[in-house]
């Protein structure tokens, strides 16, 4: 059973050089988060990690950070990196690369992120011109390795970041196919948000002796909730449409979780008919309108983010003051991690499950299962509850134009990219100082 976490240490006293402790200060990380205090130290040992927390917590920190140390001191050959991190999906892989991109610069490492949806040629080249740690997801990494771009044969530490959703996407033999390519005596880390029967072979297989940390007491059903107010909002289903328009007419960052591509789509338009600025996210998107929808709710010019599951995890956006479950998910650890965009980084945030009269012994299961203790309430539009659990209120009712239409990759304009940067990414908009997709408050930028 794992032990959960105790106070936070500084960085400098968990052993991490002067150097790097002095970078994450310039971008606003002052003291590390609970998984982090604990992981850290052992990941530095060498140890092999399992580590468990909520979203939003700090785990990119957690096992990232100690691997840069220990990658730091001995050059990378070409195509033969010494790091590896697989992740689910492209967005949480690159994701990842931002979060790391300061400490590997002040420590000298060249980071790379190997995604599909993006050209894989100028990935084998930047692999080519060699890089310290390769950030991927597990189809792409393939792909590299059958081209003869990539080797894991120089691989010294190897992290699994969201074990559980690369088993729920059918990925764990495509995993272990690349795992079993590095030498037997790498470091291996696994960290997710849940960990269940569905990585037990991984954990089984590849860590050796592992020391286990979790960020809170492990509840019977290993699944950690993030730390926001859940609310479930009963209401009829006629109504249904009005109150989602009038949540989203709220202030602030909003972000609506729907179960299919098609919904997405059609709320976004019902939304924007309203007069409210929505976008869609799903995985029928192209990479390159992902990226830039993604990069306009980051930095608020879209204040209203209709997505799919594909969205629930790897997203780190902060200041999310309010998830709403338009379409009740599936499964409880979808509860967890769509409720896990908001609250992050020790902000609060809240959850909102609008039920209708059909979905109410169906959720009333799944929130059990999740271990969520949520306020129920009865609500119409134009409720004054509706406002204060919310901020909902009337849509400005001007119709929004439709967003122009992204450029297919064959005829988007090529980027210019600027020498020397180790953590630049092709296609990648580059992030100086005092600038991040993030917001600007260092308690918030903690949590990668």
């Amino acid at each position: 059973m794992p032990e959960p976490t105790t106070a936070p240490a500084t960085f400098a006293a968990l052993g991490l050089p002067v150097v790097l402790v002095h970078a994450l200060g310039r971008e606003g990380i002052g003291s590390p988060f609970p998984i982090q205090s604990v992981t850290i130290p052992d990941v530095l040992a060498g140890r092999d990690v399992l580590g468990r927390a909520p979203t939003g917590s700090g785990k990119t920190l957690a096992f990232g950070l100690p691997m840069l140390v220990r990658l730091a001191g001995a050059p990378s050959t070409p195509r033969r990196p010494r790091g590896l991190v697989l992740a689910p999906t492209r967005e949480l892989a690159v994701q990842i690369e931002s979060a790391l991109e300061p400490a590997a610069r002040a420590l000298g490492l060249r980071l790379g992120t190997a995604v599909g949806g993006l050209p894989i040629k100028r990935q084998a080249e930047r692999l080519g011109r060699g890089v310290d740690l390769v950030i991927g997801t597990p189809g792409r990494l393939a792909d590299l390795i059958a081209q003869q771009a990539l080797s894991l044969d120089a691989v010294r530490v190897t992290a699994i970041d969201e074990a559980d959703h690369l088993a729920e996407l059918g990925f764990l033999p495509q995993v272990r196919a690349l795992v079993d390519q590095v030498p037997g005596d790498t470091q291996h880390l696994l960290f997710s948000a849940t960990l269940d029967d569905a990585v037990d072979e991984v954990v089984r297989r590849y860590l050796r002796d592992p020391v286990t940390h979790s960020a809170d007491p492990v509840p019977e059903n290993d699944i950690v909730a993030p730390a926001a107010t859940h609310h479930v909002l009963h209401l009829r289903k006629a109504d249904k449409r009005e109150v989602i328009a009038e949540i989203a007419a709220r202030e602030g960052r909003t972000l609506l979780f729907v179960r299919t591509q098609r919904g997405a789509d059609k709320l976004t338009g019902r939304l924007r008919e309203a007069g409210i600025l929505a976008q869609a996210l799903h995985g029928g998107k192209t990479q390159n309108n992902r990226n830039r929808v993604l990069a306009a709710f980051a930095d608020g010019s879209v204040p209203v983010l209709v997505a799919t599951d594909v969205a629930a995890r790897g997203i780190h956006v902060d200041d999310v003051s309010l998830v709403v479950h338009v379409d009740p998910p599936a499964d409880p650890k979808d509860y967890v991690h769509r409720a896990g965009r908001t609250a992050r980084a020790g902000a609060t945030g809240i959850v909102v499950t609008l039920v209708t009269e059909d979905q109410r012994t169906e959720v009333a299961e799944l929130t059990r299962r999740a271990g969520i203790d949520a306020a129920e309430a009865t609500i119409a539009p134009g409720d004054r509850l509706l406002h204060r659990l919310t901020g909902a209120r009337k849509p400005p009712g001007t119709p929004v134009p439709a967003p122009a239409p992204t450029p297919t990759p064959a005829t988007e304009p090529t980027r210019t990219r600027r020498p020397g940067r180790p953590g630049d990414t092709p296609g990648k908009p580059r992030r100086h100082a005092g600038h991040s997709t993030r917001s600007r408050s260092g308690r918030n930028r903690r949590a990668n």
